[in-house]
């Protein structure tokens, strides 16, 4: 069983990506970060490389798909509050993110989701702990 999940990104600039980033709160691990690569820390179990595309082409013998212009994945990670998904996403959009797609709010799930500067995909998410019962007991009669 997998222990720790690495997605890895092509990207075209990667300083700017990290520029980018950096303005939404996320850290790097400086032990796995070059000209050619970085590593995003979203967590203990979770990390991003972003990888300049001569040095993604390395690892794949597929075309680099054009994220501005197709879905190859959307990226979800997940938040503390609804007030935490929209300082998250305002943060996104202000770095040079544009929206994705309208914020999403089913009562015990709202997420908000953007692109970052190379068009991938990420939404931020909250969900309540309890779950969708949570929103069922709260539209309940007595």
């Amino acid at each position: 069983m997998a222990t720790q999940i690495f997605v890895n990104l092509p990207v075209k600039d990667l300083d700017r990506t990290v520029e980018f980033f950096t303005a939404l709160g996320f850290k790097f691990n400086p032990d796995y970060t070059d000209e050619n690569a970085t590593c995003m820390i979203v967590n203990d179990d979770a990390y991003v490389m972003f990888l300049v595309e001569g040095f993604f082409k390395t690892f794949t013998s597929k075309d680099i798909v054009d994220a501005t212009g197709g879905s190859e994945v959307i990226l979800a990670f997940s938040a503390d509050s609804r007030e935490v998904v929209d300082e998250m996403y305002n943060k996104a959009v202000a770095a040079g993110g544009k929206e994705s797609q309208p914020a999403q709010d089913y009562g015990f799930m709202y997420s908000q989701s953007f692109q970052d500067l190379d068009g991938h995909l990420w939404e931020v998410m909250w969900m309540d702990p309890a779950g969708p019962q949570a929103e069922s007991a709260a539209t309940a009669g007595p």
